[in-house]
């Protein structure tokens, strides 16, 4: 779940980055500073500025906290040493980013560029 560079188009650095966030999401319960059990409970955590809704800004913060516990050098890439199983391309924190990017674009279902309680309880389109 974690990368740090650019993101590349080759279907198969994408797909890479993808097993990569998969293997990282299993983890997220193990590395999780509080368990959450309700939607609105993640809209307060997520909501940094207590606006009552999440914007992409604090999507990427919230969901990008496993990606900094993992890059134990703090270079801001994850290396095959710091990845789930030690093995894998790098990923960097900007292709992580642009990943949950288009999480958040897919969860936005009225397209209004932030996120609500419904729409956070919502699978991705």
């Amino acid at each position: 779940m974690t990368a740090t560079g650019r993101i590349r188009p080759a279907p198969h650095g994408a797909r890479a980055l993808w097993i990569a966030l998969a293997a990282v999401g299993a983890l997220l319960p193990l590395a999780s500073p509080a368990q959450v059990t309700a939607t609105g409970e993640y809209l307060a955590r997520m909501d940094a500025d207590r606006d009552g809704r999440v914007s992409l800004a604090e999507f990427q913060d919230w969901m990008g906290y496993a990606f900094a516990r993992m890059d134990r050098d703090g270079d801001g890439v994850l290396s095959a040493a710091e990845l789930p199983g030690g093995r894998g391309k790098p990923i960097a924190l900007a292709d992580h980013r642009a990943a949950l990017a288009v999480t958040f674009g897919r969860q936005d279902r009225n397209r209004d560029g932030w996120l609500d309680a419904r729409e956070l309880a919502a699978p991705p389109q």
